[in-house]
């Protein structure tokens, strides 16, 4: 009870129940709730061809989290760049621990009104570290790439459900 017994107010209780009645006046709508942006997404966005190993990273990662597309209601395009920046260099070995930053810029659209619906960018970065051999080098930056197209795929996905006006028909 948000009363306490000694009749006076409980903070916890009264705080819990303000914040439910701000977010029920706020039009606050669960993401996989009935008419949620989630349940809007689900199996419903096409996204633009691969054409780097990035992109296919990046395609799988968002066909992952929404589902591949049985009845695309839109379209994301895209544009991924990345770029590495090596740091912790030895003598005459050089950089022993490589980051990569990346942006993906999205569009959104609708495809039967051709209506953008959301459009934004996000970032992240991760790292990996090299090492004596050259497999195993070129393994962990492959990983680390996989990692950061996962990384901007949920970026992405995150700022369509928060989409206003996103909702399931």
């Amino acid at each position: 009870m948000w009363w306490s017994e000694t009749r006076t107010l409980n903070r916890r209780g009264f705080l819990g129940l303000a914040g439910a009645l701000a977010l029920a006046g706020c039009g606050f709508t669960p993401v996989y709730g009935p008419g949620g942006a989630g349940t809007a997404l689900r199996n419903a966005v096409r996204v633009d061809d691969p054409v780097t190993r990035s992109d296919f990273q990046f395609l799988r990662a968002v066909e992952d989290i929404l589902g591949p597309p049985t009845a695309p209601r839109y379209a994301l395009a895209y544009t991924i760049t990345t770029e590495e920046v090596g740091g912790g260099d030895v003598q005459d070995f050089g950089a022993t621990r490589v980051q990569i930053f990346g942006t993906a810029a999205f569009t959104l659209t609708d495809t039967a009104t051709g209506r953008t619906v959301a459009q934004g960018e996000v970032a992240g970065n991760t790292a990996y570290s090299t090492t004596g051999t050259q497999l195993a080098s070129f393994t962990a930056a492959e990983d680390a790439e996989a990692r950061l197209m996962r990384m901007l795929a949920d970026s992405v996905v995150t700022r369509l459900y928060t989409e206003p006006g996103l909702t399931a028909e």
